[in-house]
């Protein structure tokens, strides 16, 4: 079935002046897609996986051009130009992403970034974003049986949604709601950086605590390793103890206080270093 929004495979049929025409279903008819889009060598009866999308007219057209989300995702989109009726914005695609001012938390200025949600406008079915993303994310107790279910210590997609008190809000696995504190960040972190995070803690009003490190003893062996290399290549010589602030450490190996401790004990424990004073030493 093709959906507006989505990606498709769809058959090459034949070649006009203008474009090629790909197979449809009942629905949509033939879907053009124009000669800008088309791959050099794109021949009749090949297979290829387009977008669906509607042009300036209106008109059901394909592009192998990849949007920043397809209907049913969030992504962080700048403003380019603003109207009588709401705010259009840069998506990835020609045609710029509506959204209406119905569907704004305050109203969007050109040139800045926001988080949306891409979905089908149930009366006009036109594509459009909307900036009221809570009503889109889900209860991790909501997923069916079936549904791989979340646990502490799994990767995680992670889009930064917004700055608060305790650190960042976050959309995790395009789905769900999460938090990093701020002292789990050791790094800078702007709305709409996509990463690779961590899940921590999933709290009973169904709000996911994550962090951007590894979580466990997987963690502490790898950064071991880390400060162990970075041992060798500083003359075998680390100013650092267990004991220094955490800014200093947070500062140099972008890791908290507590990994590094146990980097540290797990090197001392395998007789790879002696600590002192005034640092640590490669045995």
């Amino acid at each position: 079935m093709i959906t507006l929004g989505n990606y498709s495979t769809l058959k090459v049929l034949r070649r006009a002046d203008h474009g090629f025409y790909l197979e449809g279903d009942e629905t949509t008819g033939d879907i053009l897609l124009p000669n800008r889009y088309a791959p050099e060598g794109l021949a009749i009866g090949q297979e290829i996986e387009v977008f669906i999308y509607l042009d300036q007219d209106e008109r059901i057209i394909a592009t192998t051009e990849h949007p920043l989300a397809k209907v049913g995702e969030f992504a962080g989109m700048e403003v380019a130009w603003v109207n009588k009726y709401g705010a259009f914005l840069k998506w990835g695609l020609m045609k710029d992403l509506f959204c209406p001012f119905r569907e704004q938390k305050q109203r969007m200025e050109v040139g800045k970034h926001y988080i949306v949600y891409v979905k089908e406008d149930e009366e006009s079915h036109r594509l459009m974003a909307t900036a009221k993303v809570e009503k889109y994310l889900k209860n991790p107790s909501d997923m069916d049986e079936d549904e791989p279910q979340l646990k502490h210590g799994d990767t995680c997609d992670c889009l930064i949604w917004q700055k608060t008190d305790l650190g960042f809000k976050t959309i995790i696995n395009n789905q769900f709601q999460g938090q990093i504190y701020d002292n789990q960040i050791f790094q800078p972190l702007y709305s709409g950086d996509r990463l690779t995070a961590y899940i921590d803690h999933i709290r009973q009003d169904g709000k996911i605590d994550i962090t951007l490190q590894p979580t466990g003893r997987q963690h502490t062996l790898d950064f071991a390793e880390v400060l162990l290399r970075y041992l060798y290549e500083n003359d075998g010589h680390c100013d650092l103890s267990d004991k220094s602030p955490s800014e200093l450490i947070v500062d140099r190996f972008k890791v908290s206080k507590k990994v590094y401790k146990k980097a540290v004990g797990d090197l001392y424990r395998r007789r790879l270093i002696t600590i002192s004073n005034d640092g640590i030493d490669i045995v």
